[in-house]
This record gives C-alpha cells, structure tokens and sequence, in this order.
C-alpha cells in the first residue's frame, strides 16, 4: 500500500512541477488559479511521501519519489511544453526509469 501512496505523491509531484512551468506563461486570474494548484499539489505530494516514508525506507523512499517527479515532469515537458526530445534525453529519462525500479525490488519492503 505505502508504493502506492509513494507513486501517488509522485505523480502529484509531476503536477506541481507542471503548475510552475504554466504559472510562468499566466497572468491575472489563471495565475492565481495555476498557484493554487501548485500549493495543491505540493502539498498532497509531501503528505504522500511523508506518509510511505513511515514503513519504507527514506533513502529509498524519497529516491522513488524524486524519480518519478522528474520522469514525469520530463515527459510533460517534451508531450505539453513542446520541449525537445533529443536521444540523450530519452536515453537518461530511461536509466532513471530502469534506476527507480531497481530501488524497488532491491527495498526490503
């Protein structure tokens, strides 16, 4: 269960980090309502990782998390941003990939 949760916070980090990249282009009122999101999510992502972090180890724990969040946060990137899709990008987002997997099978929980 606390993988899932972890997974989850992760996720919602991909959304804050997602925030910040449409808060910059916004003015007015869907500035304000890209921050809420922002605030929304950073702090559904930390009580998520706070809460795996009770059983799971923390190295291991906030290792997945990061990951997920700038795997994700890469992907937004490249299929919403419209940033670039190099091979050496695609090649490190997949090590990172292969590197999250790994701490999960190597983790004694």
């Amino acid at each position: 269960m606390n993988w899932i949760l972890l997974i989850l916070g992760g996720l919602f980090e991909v959304g804050f980090a997602s925030c910040l990249g449409k808060m910059k282009e916004a003015t007015g009122t869907p500035l304000i309502m890209w921050g809420i999101g922002f605030f929304t999510c950073l702090t559904i992502s930390m009580l998520l990782l706070m809460k795996a972090s009770q059983t799971l180890p923390i190295g291991t724990a906030y290792a997945v998390w990061t990951g997920i969040g700038a795997v994700g946060t890469v992907l937004v990137g490249i299929l919403v941003f419209k940033e670039p899709a190099t091979f050496w990008r695609i090649f490190f987002i997949t090590t990172l990939i292969g590197s999250i997997v790994g701490l999960k099978f190597v983790s004694s929980h």
